[in-house]
């Protein structure tokens, strides 16, 4: 059975971790941009810290969505290229948490910050977007093409439209993402008629239970940017010497830069995404409060899966965290390799094996 005490049984950074990932339920996709156009969306930059471009003057130009994928890529649009203010709910279980959400662009950078209006004053801030969804290639890993991650994700999930709903007192199309295996939660997404913007979110277990809700209740006319909206490329993976072992179908390596606590000492991690899902992966030597239980640990939606293992006589813990069912996170610390990882990740379908 997962192991459901408080919080503070598992270390702050996880929920801290996972506070962070929470930052984009307005923009689910924003890890995974896509565009009907490519020429107007994720143009390569020249720029040495820019990884693409959105060109939102370009934005109504688009033809107007009317297929599920379509939708699906207008949403990002919609994330990268419009500034608003909004008051929201996140509701896990029984707990209900409100939130404000601010969102501006400033000379192509884009600015989002939420506050929590219950419990103790807290804000996250994100500066510079999220970078793209990569895949792999012969020669290296790149963001994905349009075409390349709708292809992707239709091998995983299942996009199809179901009508319309009044949210936030705005007209919204109801878009759901059904996993076609159970190693994957499904996703149902509502988005604003008129810009696509993402107004609710909710994920959805195998039985059809809602899991996690995030919806905006409240909202400032939306504001398209005129200018060109610049995503900021990832800092380089370090190289470390473990790797998983054994990925759902569909999941890849994606660059993610190194952490550090309050002591600086290195504290590293390796991230993988379906595209819409991702599994977290930590190694470190088990010492003092960042010591974790043996088990499963649930953290609202999400889930913890901690092991712990011997190497070169260094006691070492292992954590996947993610918005999955806990048998997959069980098993990707169980199949943990130790060795070199390689440099490019591979693309896992089966669901078998990975390769960094």
């Amino acid at each position: 059975m997962p192991y459901a005490g408080p919080h503070a049984s598992v270390t702050g950074r996880l929920t801290l971790l996972l506070a962070c990932l929470c930052l984009s339920p307005l923009t689910l996709a924003q890890s995974a941009p896509v565009s009907s156009s490519p020429a107007l969306a994720g143009a390569p930059s020249e720029a040495a810290d820019v990884q693409s471009v959105y060109d939102c003057a370009a934005l109504p130009a688009l033809a107007p969505p009317s297929e599920p994928g379509e939708w699906f890529e207008r949403s990002v649009w919609a994330s990268h290229c419009y500034q608003y203010q909004a008051r929201a709910v996140r509701i896990v279980d029984d707990e209900v948490v409100t939130l404000s959400v601010a969102r501006d662009i400033r000379q192509g950078v884009e600015r989002d910050r939420l506050h929590f209006l219950d419990g103790p004053n807290r804000s996250l801030l994100r500066e510079g977007g999220a970078f793209r969804f990569e895949l792999p290639s012969p020669e290296a890993a790149a963001p994905a093409s349009p075409e390349a991650l709708v292809e992707h994700l239709s091998h995983f999930y299942r996009l199809r439209l179901d009508g319309e709903e009044r949210i936030a007192n705005r007209a919204a199309v109801r878009l759901e993402l059904l996993p076609l295996d159970d190693m994957r939660y499904g996703y149902r997404m509502w988005l604003d008629r008129e810009t696509a913007i993402p107004l609710k979110r909710a994920l959805i277990d195998d039985s059809g239970r809602v899991l996690d809700t995030f919806q905006v209740v409240a909202m400032t006319p939306p504001q398209r940017y005129q200018g060109r909206v610049e995503l900021k490329r990832p800092a380089s993976s370090a190289t470390l010497a473990w790797r998983a072992g054994w990925l759902p179908g569909g999941f890849v390596a994606q660059p993610l830069m190194a952490m550090a606590d309050d002591t600086d000492e290195p504290r590293r991690h390796k991230l993988y995404s379906d595209g819409l899902s991702t599994i977290s992966l930590f190694v470190e030597p088990v010492a003092g409060a960042r010591a974790l239980r043996p088990g499963v640990h649930r953290l609202g939606a999400s889930h913890a899966a901690v092991r712990r293992i011997q190497q070169q006589g260094q006691l070492l813990q292992v954590v996947a965290v993610g918005e999955l069912p806990p048998s997959v996170l069980i098993r990707v610390v169980e199949t943990l390799e130790m060795g070199e990882a390689s440099s490019a990740p591979s693309l896992t379908t089966d669901g078998q094996s990975a390769s960094s």
